[in-house]
């Protein structure tokens, strides 16, 4: 599985990678810009991602604006047969953000910080990555 970790805060996204070392190939970007850059050019590719866990609050650009950004260059590259599995990992869990999440940037599912191994595991067996 290749995995995309976009999280600015380094503890947890060494915890991330922790957590996937042993079933993921993890490359990482500490900023939504950066990890739109690495999503878009894996597709380019032809080498997408089957993961992406994306935090929200990060600088130069918020995760809600990445994963729309993400969706549209699938879309654009007509990867729209095999998309990503994007699971935001965020802090923020009122009903706005997991709505404009779920809803409004087509993420495929919403993690509550602190993520426990257990249930990220969880979520990649439901979704079919494990």
């Amino acid at each position: 599985m290749k995995c995309l970790i976009i999280e600015d805060n380094e503890f947890l996204r060494e915890g991330l990678m922790l957590f996937l070392k042993d079933v993921a190939e993890i490359e990482v970007a500490d900023n939504g810009r950066q990890g739109v850059d690495l999503f878009t050019g894996a597709l380019r590719e032809g080498r997408p991602f089957d993961l992406v866990l994306l935090d929200i609050i990060m600088p130069e650009m918020d995760g809600q604006q990445a994963l729309r950004l993400m969706r549209q260059a699938e879309k654009d590259a007509k990867h729209q047969d095999k998309k990503s599995v994007i699971i935001m990992t965020s802090s923020l869990n009122s009903p706005e953000n997991v709505q404009e999440a779920m809803w409004d940037g087509d993420c495929t599912d919403y993690l509550v910080k602190p993520v426990a191994r257990a249930d990220l595991m969880g979520m990649l067996k439901r979704h079919g990555l494990l």
